[in-house]
């Protein structure tokens, strides 16, 4: 069965004084009309489970107006567990806690992960590559807390790496200390983003086959280090980095960044050999996102070895009819789903009446 979110309570929360919404174990949907709080809700949900929120709120914006501290809580239960979750917000600080137990954001998917997905995932494709990077180490950071470390680890040592790129005279002997930290750090999270990446494509490409019959869905990872970094091991991954750091070095210092190496990479998708990005349709770019999304679920089921919460903020007006067909097919298949939508209309009478509806009001 695994952990299900039971009840969530808000206390001068976002716009809310003070709610407390139940859930069902399948499927629930939050209607309502906009700007009433449904996406709030889903944002709790969405940080209790993650330990960040999507619209990159500062502390204080998640507090209730007029308010000095604000909380939320949720209350999961399964596999004869009950288990508390809850953040915060004191002194313009966050803080977590699961049984009232103190622990880090990073700590909080490690008790139930959450998939979020909202219209502004549809444009996975099209946007620019920090966007598709972006996607894959928050899902990367979501199924394995030693991911969110490399990444951090491996951030700091770039960014140091560039403000000694920025000073006059750089001392080259400092420079090549971090170069070999960066490639160290770079290699390693490189190796683990390829990784993952490995397990996302093929399910990407298949759910991509099913979602449009007949079309033939390509992912890749394009490498700043070539594509000869994609068939090493770690400690090759660093000596190849270390030699395009040295290569480029002049580069470097005069644009005063490093350019190579995972903040650099991207995804690439293409669809019967053409380039999604340059000539697919907004149908075709919103089934690869789609695609994307529900792999990560079936990604992080296996990793975690249980279902992941799947939240779905009002992506269902976005979606023509036959691309929400293929969602309401997916939460059937038994995956706790909390949805936001402003019109019930989108959705079939067999998933309404086997979902919850909590009616949202002005």
């Amino acid at each position: 069965m695994g952990l299900k979110v039971k009840r969530l309570s808000l206390t001068d929360w976002r716009n809310f004084d003070s709610k407390v919404v139940e859930f069902s174990g399948s499927t629930t949907i939050l209607c309502g009309h906009n700007a009433v709080g449904k996406t709030n809700t889903v944002e709790a949900l969405q940080l209790l489970t993650s330990g960040f929120s999507f619209r990159k709120a500062r502390p204080a914006q998640l507090v209730h107006e007029g308010s000095e501290a604000g909380c939320i809580q949720a209350r999961l239960e399964g596999d004869s567990r009950v288990i508390d979750l809850m953040c915060e917000i004191v002194d313009g600080k966050r803080r977590f806690s699961v049984n009232e137990k103190h622990c880090h954001a990073q700590d909080m998917p490690q008790t139930l992960m959450s998939v979020f997905f909202c219209p502004d995932d549809l444009s996975l494709v099209k946007r620019g590559a920090s966007y598709r990077r972006a996607e894959i180490d928050s899902f990367g950071k979501g199924v394995a807390p030693s991911y969110a470390r490399l990444h951090a680890t491996y951030t700091r040592a770039v960014e140091q790496r560039n403000r000694l790129l920025k000073e006059g005279n750089v001392d080259l002997g400092l420079l090549d200390a971090w170069d070999s930290s960066v490639a160290y750090g770079g290699a390693t999270l490189l190796d683990a983003r390829m990784k993952l990446f490995g397990r996302l494509r093929p399910k990407v490409e298949q759910i991509y086959a099913q979602i449009a019959a007949g079309e033939r869905l390509t992912c890749t990872y394009e490498c700043t280090l070539g594509e000869e970094a994609l068939t090493l091991d770690k400690d090759a991954l660093c000596d190849l980095f270390l030699r395009r750091m040295h290569e480029g070095r002049a580069d470097d210092l005069r644009r005063q960044q490093t350019l190579v190496g995972p903040q650099r990479d991207d995804l690439g998708f293409a669809i019967d050999g053409r380039d999604a990005r340059a000539f697919g349709s907004q149908g075709q770019q919103r089934s690869i996102a789609l695609a994307w999304k529900m792999a990560e679920v079936e990604v992080s089921r296996e990793i975690v070895g249980q279902e992941p919460l799947l939240l779905l903020d009002d992506v269902m007006s976005e979606l023509d009819e036959a691309r929400r067909e293929q969602v309401v097919s997916f939460v059937q298949e038994g995956i706790q789903t909390v949805i936001t939508t402003t019109n019930l209309g989108y959705f079939s009478p067999e998933l309404l009446e086997g979902a919850e509806v909590r009616m949202y009001d002005e």
